[in-house]
């Protein structure tokens, strides 16, 4: 390149992606094509339809959960809570499926299966990972 053209980023200022993630201001999230990627495998894994048990769908959703994880787990820690949420409003429109019942799962569902109800069926939690992640690297 020539020396004229070169350009220095200052991750601190500009905003840029590379390699998966969105650079901006100092800090970093998957950007936006990641994120629609991961929630299009995501979908394909608990469609409505699908036969299996509660426990073999969860267990394929983790393999998919675990990876997107371990490689952006160095994102900024707003980025996972949206994303365990929306994973889980996956798995209760199934489960409100399989009540013969109509429409997303909302209000009442909320109660009926709670987040704690996913996490004793196993559901890996990327916040909480990602809370594991961080204690661990502060000491």
């Amino acid at each position: 390149m020539h020396p004229d053209k070169t350009r220095i980023v200052d991750a601190t200022r500009d905003s840029f992606e590379f390699l998966g993630y969105r650079f901006d201001r100092g800090r970093k999230w998957p950007r936006q094509k990641s994120r629609k990627q991961f929630r299009d495998t995501i979908r394909a894994k608990t469609r409505r339809t699908n036969g299996q048990s509660l426990k073999v769908i969860i267990a394929e959703v983790n393999r998919t959960l675990k990876g997107w994880f371990e490689y952006f787990k160095h994102s900024d820690h707003t980025t996972f809570p949206s994303e365990d949420g929306w994973v889980r409003g996956r798995l209760r429109s199934l489960l409100r499926k399989r009540q013969r019942r109509k429409g997303r799962a909302r209000g009442d569902d909320h109660h009926r299966w709670p987040n704690g109800f996913f996490t004793g069926q196993g559901l890996f939690s990327l916040a909480a990972a990602h809370a594991r992640v961080g204690q661990s690297s502060r000491r």
